[in-house]
């Protein structure tokens, strides 16, 4: 079930990495027009449309995505399928088709059916379209329906099972429905300690892949909070709306890498430049993009101690933030790129002082992490156990990588995963390498490290993870071809 939601997880990523191109859109047209937000400016409001078009289509992206991560040979057809699957719910569970199922007006619609179009039922919709495609692509039909054999099946069968969830969404959905608002509501009450929840949480949740499910209830449009869409669209109440995104921008900005900076200076001498090129390259990533998992992946597992701390710390700045009602938002991640782009919006309000609370949050980062890891001598990247052997060479690796380094990196990860004789199958996310083996005890966890990767991680049995970073996805393609003898 964990290995399950984590795939679900990764599949998330694909959609959510579209959000950048509206933040940029968006971002771009409310700097030319702040005040008319297009009322002003052709060009602006050319722009901002543009990005709101993806942005108020997040749970069509979802389904897309979804139905394409989770299928097994993430085809074509399976995304079209995701799409189908939408539409059907969508359609049949609308305050109109609603209204002519129980013979009333349509001003008497449950207000859950409103909201049917959802980030959580596209989810539903590309998990069932995924379904289908793994049972039904490969079905051979009768030669009198033989057309509709194999993949041209697999968009008839996710339409037909989605009038069964449709039936399913017609009772559970209401009830769902007040659920969500009720726990949202019961976190937007606590104002400021309630986004200090959602950061702690947020945070905690990231190892098992499930903060997804928790960041849909706040950022997307499930329980009414829509914290992103609404920020964007200028859709709010300045100083308030963006509350669950500006405290994160602290964090990534400057408390993660004084993190990085801290693990470094504790680092063992002979280690240090080691240590020094993959907090840099981490370090980057999290203060321009955003992306934050190659810097916590680092000492996550290997100093779980300090990731509850950094949980308690996102949920403090998230707290702040929130207390003295700075925002700004972002499509992607809290960057300086998002940073940059939302803070002209309508509902930024002061996200300059992010700015300054980033500042003192890095001090404390870099304190608290360097007293914790020497206090308690903590095995943080560089304090490890030496290894045996040497960072390999392209060379070293072997020739036919043909000097592309993510060749090379993969040739060797696989190498110490057993190769072909023990890798099962081979899939990633945004920054993880996620691996099913034979036998865990046929990996060469020292020899995977020589390539230089943030961390590895051990899930299983059977399942291991190891954390690249944002360039996981050259790496994955390089293996993949090995696996296909390319």
């Amino acid at each position: 079930m964990k290995k399950y939601f984590q795939r679900l997880g990764s599949s998330l990523m694909l959609p959510v990495a579209v959000l950048p191109a509206a933040a940029v859109l968006m971002g771009i047209g409310y700097w030319i027009d702040p005040a008319g937000w297009g009322g002003g400016s052709p060009v602006a409001a050319f722009l901002i449309k543009a990005g709101s078009s993806i942005i108020d289509n997040i749970p069509i992206l979802f389904a897309v995505g979804v139905a394409l991560g989770m299928s097994r040979e993430k085809d074509g057809s399976a995304a079209l399928s995701g799409l189908v699957a939408f539409l059907v719910v969508k359609t049949l569970l609308s305050p109109d088709s609603v209204a002519m199922l129980q013979q009333i007006d349509v001003a008497k619609v449950d207000p859950a059916f409103a909201k049917i179009g959802n980030a959580f039922v596209g989810i539903i919709s590309g998990i069932v379209a995924s379904t289908m495609y793994n049972r039904f692509s490969h079905v051979k039909l009768p030669d009198a329906l033989a057309f509709f054999s194999g993949k041209r099946l697999v968009p008839i069968m996710t339409a037909v099972s989605m009038l069964v969830v449709s039936v399913a969404l017609f009772f559970i959905w209401p009830p769902i429905y007040t659920l969500l608002v009720n726990f949202g509501e019961g976190i937007a009450k606590l104002g400021a300690a309630g986004a200090g929840l959602y950061g702690f949480f947020n945070r905690l949740l990231i190892p098992t892949g499930l903060h997804h499910a928790l960041n849909s209830v706040f950022w997307f449009d499930v329980a009414n909070i829509n914290d992103i869409g609404n920020f964007w669209s200028g859709k709010g109440v300045k100083g308030v709306t963006g509350m669950y995104q500006a405290g994160f921008f602290p964090i990534m900005m400057f408390g993660l890498p004084a993190a990085g900076l801290a693990m470094y200076h504790t680092a063992k001498t002979k280690r240090k430049k080691e240590v020094a090129s993959l907090m840099m390259a981490a370090g980057f990533a999290a203060f321009f993009t955003g992306v934050t998992e190659p810097l916590e992946f680092s000492f996550m597992f290997l100093a779980p101690a300090l990731y509850v701390v950094h949980a308690i710390l996102t949920g403090l700045s998230l707290a702040i933030a929130a207390m003295f009602h700075w925002t700004a938002g972002f499509g992607f991640s809290a960057g300086l790129v998002d940073f940059l782009l939302s803070s002209r919006l309508p509902l930024a309000n002061q996200p300059y002082m992010l700015l300054l609370q980033g500042l003192v949050f890095a001090v404390i980062y870099y304190f608290l992490f360097r007293f914790i890891i020497v206090k308690f001598n903590l095995a943080t990247p560089g304090r490890e156990e030496d290894f045996d052997e040497e960072v390999p060479t392209a060379g070293a690796v072997g020739t036919a990588a043909g000097g592309n380094k993510f060749a090379v990196m993969a040739e060797q990860i696989y190498a110490g995963l057993g190769g072909d004789a023990n890798v099962v199958s081979v899939d990633n996310c945004a920054t993880r390498l996620r691996l099913e083996v034979k036998d865990m005890n046929v990996v060469d966890q020292k020899k995977i490290k020589t390539t230089g990767v943030p961390g590895i991680n051990v899930v299983g049995p059977k399942n291991i993870q190891v954390i690249v970073g944002p360039n996981v996805q050259f790496v994955a393609d390089e293996i993949h071809k090995m696996r296909k003898g390319k």
